[in-house]
């Protein structure tokens, strides 16, 4: 693991600002957060797109939601996949919200991932995404990456959360995974990596023919 790794992020962070606009978008609906996190789950972005824009289309919010139709749900949910087990979680969450939280999406990690089918990293989605809290929420992307770059040696997102946050400075967290998602969308691949042209490739210890590069 390399060394002043807290420069190297900064730089990186930096570098990746400047190449893309951050998404994260303050103040939106925590519930609608919720669902679209739980939707995004072992999907792609635009089957989770149509998905959260068919449901409320139907069911606006949360207390429509609780009282939908499964099969409606099931039907309209279809695109991201998975969507019998999402449609009975979604309907779940609505009713235990509603029932022990008044229909209002809390702002604490225990007890958001209290809530059936959510984890860790839909937690902490919606601590971002939702809330505008500091959080790290760990995907395929981010996890992949920061192995990548040399910053974590880990085989689970939970470690590399949890080394990340040693060392990253808190007021990148927020921008950090909307930042890598999108580099790991369209320069660090999961294969084929586009090195020749990635802009901080001068930061990264990763070497696509040697797994290292030679120093």
């Amino acid at each position: 693991m390399t060394d002043n790794r807290v420069d190297r992020i900064k730089k990186i962070m930096k570098i990746l600002n400047e190449n893309y606009t951050i998404r994260v978008v303050c103040n939106r609906d925590p519930y609608k957060v919720l669902i679209r996190t739980i939707l995004s789950q072992r999907t792609r972005d635009e089957n989770t797109d149509q998905a959260t824009e068919n449901l409320f289309s139907v069911y606006p919010d949360i207390y429509a939601v609780a009282d939908g139709s499964i099969e409606k749900i099931q039907e309209l949910i279809k695109p991201a996949g998975f969507y019998r087990v999402k449609a009975g979680r979604i309907k779940e969450v609505s009713r235990i919200l509603i029932d022990q939280y008044g229909g209002e999406v809390p702002d604490d990690l225990k007890e958001l991932m209290s809530l059936p089918g959510v984890g860790r990293k839909t937690a902490n989605c919606v601590l971002v995404f939702a809330f505008n809290e500091p959080a790290i929420p760990v995907d395929t992307h981010v996890h992949r990456i920061s192995n990548r770059w040399g910053f974590v040696d880990t085989k689970k997102p939970e470690d590399t959360e949890k080394e990340l946050m040693s060392f990253v400075p808190k007021d990148l967290w927020i921008e950090l995974n909307d930042l890598m998602v999108q580099f790991g969308q369209t320069i660090c691949k999961p294969t084929s990596p586009q090195c020749e042209i990635c802009p901080i490739y001068d930061l990264c210890d990763y070497d696509p023919l040697n797994d290292e590069k030679d120093n």
